[in-house]
């Protein structure tokens, strides 16, 4: 059976703990990213929609500098909307300045209706370069 590692960005473990999760799981050279959302420091959501993505988008990244990645590792994205008709544009902003050039990684985006309190939600898969 492969190992399984939790990972957790710095700052944040409290968050996990509470809820129970991990923030990432390290299975070979595979990193496994829970979904991460525009939270504030304090844990409630970012108002702004357009500052929750990015904030999640930095939750992300931070997430995955603690486990050995970059934001290029990543292989595998989804995405979840509470109103993806009226919020895909700011996300597909953000993306492209986060994903600015080819290769892209896999994109799948799911309507929800609810993300506790939360408008956007980003899970990963990355490859572990190394």
């Amino acid at each position: 059976m492969t190992q399984r590692d939790a990972v957790f960005p710095a700052g944040r473990h409290d968050l996990y703990t509470s809820q129970t999760y991990s923030a990432a799981i390290r299975s070979g050279d595979l990193l496994f990213v829970s979904g991460q959302v525009g939270s504030r420091s304090d844990g409630s959501p970012e108002p702004d929609f357009e500052a929750q993505v990015r904030l999640a988008f930095s939750n992300l990244e931070a997430t995955l500098q603690a486990g050995g990645c970059r934001l290029d590792d990543i292989v595998d994205v989804t995405t979840f909307h509470t109103d993806p008709e009226n919020q895909f544009g700011t996300v597909m902003t953000v993306k492209s300045e986060v994903f600015p050039e080819a290769p892209y990684p896999n994109w799948t985006a799911i309507g929800v209706n609810w993300l506790g309190g939360f408008d956007f939600e980003i899970k990963v898969i990355a490859r572990i370069p190394g």
